[in-house]
């Protein structure tokens, strides 16, 4: 077993004296070079779209070329950098220490680094869209939350191996943190949801240092010393996700339906690929999509963007739409996926 890491600083709670909505915060997204930075434009323009009065930075955390990288990450074309920076954008580097290629969902943890210390900060994947006005979502920085827009990816439990409360209790036990506040007793024992469990598409907090200190924490440590009871569990590509509940609830958070539900269903939508946003998200989300790429200036960069090419513009999308009824839809994303491979429209 490798030596514990040193841990980052304990989280001090503040009272902000003012409605949560109201505080400013920043806006961060990891940019870099390949499909990240044509998703990167979509957002950005989906935000100036859907909120031109938001007084915050966007900060767009790209990865600095280092031996951590095979090949250089940084957003390649100069003329999409540009668009980014015309529409407000500030393109800033972070190094990448722990991860790099050989996990990339990394760049959101280490990408923190890049953000002003002390400032309230949000994070969206560059897979989403933002749909709804941010200033109307109920945040307490105070108080971090992450998606709830989530199945449950994992653990995957084998046959006479470690039950979920096991698992996950090894977890908090790792990290002297208390076990048993996080769990959801309205649900059954030994069921997926009863057990603290996010997708990292959002999350927030008061400092980005202090956040991504602790989750790096968490992540590198689960990574290179895991508990016993993770040994016949796939690391990759869920550690994010593994280490995500765990630094909210150091950091005094958890649940907090009332955020997740507004981002996750009216202010926000993270779509992670095109094939799915077409077939399964609601008219409004397709409208602010076609909308937002339709300019001149964008088309001429998302096309060249094979799958934004063909979904957008092509009308493969609108095909992948008429496969399927909204409010009537395979209950299992794999089915969604299957049924779109099978007419081969499928493509990311």
């Amino acid at each position: 077993m490798g030596a514990k890491a040193a841990k980052p600083k304990t989280a001090s709670r503040k009272t902000a004296g003012r409605p949560p909505s109201s505080q400013a915060f920043n806006l961060m997204l990891v940019g870099q070079r390949g499909r990240l930075q044509f998703e990167a434009l979509l957002l950005v323009a989906s935000l100036r779209h859907t909120n031109p009065d938001f007084k915050g930075r966007v900060i767009i955390a790209e990865p600095a070329f280092n031996h951590r990288w095979d090949s250089d990450p940084r957003i390649a074309n100069s003329d999409l950098r540009a668009m980014l920076e015309d529409m407000g954008a500030e393109i800033v580097p972070f190094t990448s220490q722990v991860f790099g290629c050989g996990y990339p969902y990394g760049n959101k943890i280490e990408g923190l680094a890049a953000l002003p210390e002390g400032e309230p900060f949000l994070f969206l994947d560059t897979d989403t869209l933002v749909t709804g006005d941010l200033s109307a979502v109920p945040f307490d920085f105070d108080r971090p939350t992450a998606s709830m827009k989530r199945e449950g990816t994992w653990p995957k439990l084998e046959l006479y191996g470690p039950g979920y409360t096991e698992i996950w209790k090894s977890l908090y036990d790792k990290f002297g943190l208390s076990f048993e506040p996080t769990l959801d007793l309205s649900q059954p024992d030994e069921y997926w949801q009863r057990y603290l469990y996010f997708n990292a598409g959002f999350f927030y907090y008061r400092c980005p240092r202090l956040f991504g200190e602790t989750f790096l924490h968490h992540a590198k440590e689960i990574r290179d010393d895991p508990p016993e009871a993770l040994v016949c569990q796939e690391l990759r590509p869920w550690l994010d996700q593994i280490a995500l509940p765990l630094t909210l609830h150091a950091l005094g958070g958890g649940r907090v339906p009332e955020v997740s539900e507004k981002m996750d269903h009216e202010t926000t939508c993270h779509y992670r690929v095109f094939p799915l946003l077409y077939a399964r998200e609601s008219d409004h989300v397709v409208d602010i999509l076609e909308t937002v790429a339709a300019p001149n200036k964008i088309k001429k960069l998302l096309k060249l963007y094979e799958p934004m090419r063909r979904m957008i513009y092509q009308g493969k999308g609108s095909r992948v739409r008429a496969m399927f009824e909204r409010d009537n839809l395979p209950r299992r994303e794999q089915m969604i996926r299957n049924r779109i491979k099978r007419a081969n429209l499928w493509m990311r």
